[in-house]
């Protein structure tokens, strides 16, 4: 029995009184890729990107272990929520514009001294400081600016990298620095830069040998320009903000290489906990895959092919193969190219099918990480071959953020 056949053989006894659509996190497999995560930290305290967990349980299961410090969140509503829940370290990653919540977060001194929000532009605080007016809140506003991680080719007629901050230079962030610095009501306390296209971008691409050595060679390019202008800004930061807190950078794919740098002080990752498809790509790491899902068979169109229920859950991101679930257990099912997987069927071909009765859960790998959670309103936590705990996601929780 090879382990993947055996790992199925364990999920479906772990299962056996569920009925699918069911969603697990193998604890075993969780654990691992925590432990891999801090191995290849170096020392360096890891903030765990909540977007890529969406569970609180697991949240705090990972940051009971030494090594891991503080949430990095992706709303202000989920920011407020995981700081009322007893969470004292959650780092807004992108700029909001809930004034409701700005309101909140200005009128409680709690919430004010847990959360930081994320700031590339004075037109931000200029939200900030509306819903104070409007909500009489007084408390001083943690920020952290970001930095834009783009290489930048030909003069900057090329591109490489997410279109995130408009905060390219050195000098540009340390402005931004100041003019927050002047304003009454704010606290520059860090700086982040995420360099999705090395952390998020698979270097070995399975049949696609040229393409995979052409990312890794940007990927070099990238660590080394970035690494030289991150730690001049961090220095042109320093001068105006002397007490700044973190420098926060890399993501799943980059931990070794962003902890490397002096100027960062602590990294972020998330999906590497969960290992979702997108990571088998990845010549840095490998993790084992901790997060699945089952769908039941509910047909047998004929001889090669079962049909199960549901299952057409795309991840975001430009549209594209890459973006789907993948069949997982049992080993050699596909898609039907015609059809694909579909919001409430999904065709499955492959000489498995054979051996699937009605009833029985194929296990499928999402695309991505907490993106899962959005389906489900429960995960269920697998020990050896038995369900150890049920825990909500943020959706069973009644928190759809996004």
């Amino acid at each position: 029995m090879t382990a993947r056949a055996a790992d199925r053989a364990r999920y479906d006894r772990a299962t056996a009184h569920l009925d699918a659509p069911v969603a697990i996190v193998d604890l075993q497999a969780f654990d691992a890729n925590a432990d891999d995560l801090l191995r290849r930290a170096g020392g360096k305290p890891i903030r765990v990107a909540s977007k890529s967990v969406r569970c609180r349980a697991l949240l705090e299961r990972v940051l009971a272990r030494d090594g891991f410090a503080g949430v990095m969140s992706f709303t202000l509503a989920e920011s407020l929520w995981l700081a009322r829940s007893g969470f004292e370290d959650v780092l807004l990653a992108y700029p909001s514009a809930d004034r409701a919540g700005y309101a909140e977060l200005t009128a409680d001194p709690k919430l004010a001294a847990a959360v930081t929000v994320m700031v590339d532009d004075v037109a931000q605080l200029d939200l900030v400081d509306a819903a104070r007016e409007g909500g009489g809140g007084r408390e001083v506003v943690r920020v952290c600016l970001e930095l834009d991680t783009t290489l930048r080719l030909l003069g900057g007629r090329v591109r490489v990298g997410a279109r995130r901050s408009p905060l390219h230079s050195p000098a540009e962030v340390a402005d931004l620095a100041r003019a927050v610095a002047r304003r009454p009501g704010f606290e520059v306390v860090g700086i982040m830069a995420y360099e999705g296209h090395v952390a998020g971008v698979g270097d070995a691409v399975a049949g696609r040998p040229f393409r995979s050595r052409a990312v890794r060679l940007m990927q070099a390019a990238a660590r080394r320009e970035l690494a030289e202008r991150r730690a001049a800004v961090v220095r042109a930061v320093r001068a105006v903000v002397p007490g700044l807190e973190f420098v926060n950078g890399g993501g799943t794919g980059s931990v070794q290489h962003t902890a490397a740098e002096d100027a960062v002080t602590e990294i972020a990752a998330g999906s590497g906990l969960y290992v979702p498809r997108l990571f088998d790509n990845y010549t840095s790491f490998s993790g084992r895959p901790a997060a699945l899902f089952a769908q039941p068979v509910v047909r047998r169109p004929g001889v090669g092919v079962v049909t199960v229920l549901g299952g057409g859950y795309p991840a975001s991101g430009a549209a594209g193969a890459d973006r789907l679930p993948v069949p997982y257990l049992p080993e050699g099912l596909r898609y039907d190219p015609q059809e694909g997987p579909g919001e409430v069927q999904t065709p499955l071909l492959g000489s498995p099918a054979d051996d699937l009765l009605i009833g029985d859960k194929v296990w499928f790998r999402h695309a991505k990480a907490g993106e899962l959670c959005e389906r489900f309103d429960a995960l269920h936590l697998v020990e050896g071959d038995a369900v150890t705990a049920t825990v909500p996601t943020y959706r069973g929780e009644g928190r759809t953020f996004l």
